[in-house]
């Protein structure tokens, strides 16, 4: 009996997760549909709610963003519309630290969260997965003796908050390991291990 539920809990726990986190997705992005006029709401237009038209309209607007983004016309509105954030004290400072960090993580040159990496937190002979994020620089050079590697240490089972440390690259170990199969690891606390890879002189030759 008890082995009948345990089965049937591993069916529906992981569908009904994802269904949730599906539906808080789309619920989130509807509210997109805010921004429009009341009269040109769908839910007035059609008379009911259809969930999804804000997923559809936020990606479309993403898309079109970059579309027109891309040609000569489009790159100089970009630089007009940033040349006017310029000169807005707080905007100024919030834009641009976000506008570094997205370039940074979702540049295809990035060398951010490219790297699945093995330290020792929060003390040594305690080891965990950390994500390569740069190299430490500003004055914080002029106060690190040796090479060190700014990395980031997610916390499980939610890996969008954790801890932001600079390390001496002597005291990583470079994983190889890709970066969704670490994630994996850390979202399931361990449960979910990826598999062994031989190194590679043991793997064997293909003639």
């Amino acid at each position: 009996m008890k082995k009948y539920f345990i089965t049937g809990l591993l069916i529906w726990v992981p569908l009904a997760i994802t269904v949730w986190v599906l539906a808080l997705i789309v619920r989130t992005m509807d509210q997109t549909l805010l921004l429009l006029p009341e009269a040109f709401h769908p839910e007035r237009l059609l008379g009911i709610y259809i969930p999804g038209i804000g997923v559809i309209a936020t990606l479309l607007v993403v898309f079109l963003t970059g579309l027109v983004t891309t040609n000569i016309i489009g790159q100089r509105l970009l630089i007009f519309w940033e040349g006017v954030l310029s000169h807005i004290p707080v905007v100024k400072s919030v834009y641009y630290s976000v506008k570094q960090v997205s370039d940074t993580l979702f540049s295809s040159n990035g060398q951010a969260f490219r790297k699945a990496l093995l330290v020792q937190y929060p003390r040594e002979g305690i080891w965990t997965i950390a994500f390569q994020t740069g190299q430490p620089g500003g004055d914080v050079l002029n106060h690190l003796p040796d090479e060190y590697v700014s990395v980031y240490v997610p916390t499980t089972p939610n890996p969008t908050s954790g801890f932001f440390l600079m390390l001496p690259r002597k005291d990583i170990i470079e994983l190889d390991m890709s970066v969704d199969a670490a994630l994996k690891y850390i979202i399931s606390m361990g449960v979910v291990a990826p598999s062994a890879r031989l190194p590679a002189e043991a793997r064997p030759q293909h003639q």
